[in-house]
């Protein structure tokens, strides 16, 4: 999967949501206030997360905010240990946003992406959800 394939699938799915491109990342939005995004495509290193070592050739992150249980049915109850959070392809806790349910993909391959689409509907519902609640 490329970016722009990930970028087309969540465009086909927001249904009045929006995006926004800053610095090179995405940043995926349910609502107009532009203040949470429910997922975002990173590309590169910050300073305070550089972990997944993005700045490699051809290389990004898939982020995905899910839900309390859907984090722990993948991860389980305890703060996962021992995370190459530069594996390419492997669905992991956010190496700095983890502790709030995000997850995320470096460079997934279709048949990994299959396994995220529900992940990504989850994060826009709940998005979708907390516009509601306003």
């Amino acid at each position: 999967m490329t970016e722009d394939d990930i970028t087309q699938h969540i465009i086909d799915m927001l249904g009045g949501g929006h995006f926004q491109v800053a610095d090179d990342n995405t940043f995926f939005f349910h609502g107009a206030d532009n203040k949470f995004p429910f997922a975002t495509i990173v590309t590169k290193d910050h300073e305070s997360d550089n972990a997944s070592k993005l700045n490699r050739p051809g290389v990004f992150r898939l982020n995905i905010g899910v839900g309390k249980e859907s984090f722990r049915a993948l991860f389980g109850e305890q703060e996962p240990t021992g995370i190459d959070y530069a594996a390419l392809d492997r669905l992991m806790p956010h190496p700095v946003y983890g502790k709030m349910h995000w997850v995320s993909v470096i460079n997934p391959s279709d048949r990994t992406f299959e396994t995220v689409k529900p992940l990504i509907a989850e994060a826009r519902n709940l998005a979708a959800a907390r516009d509601k609640t306003k």
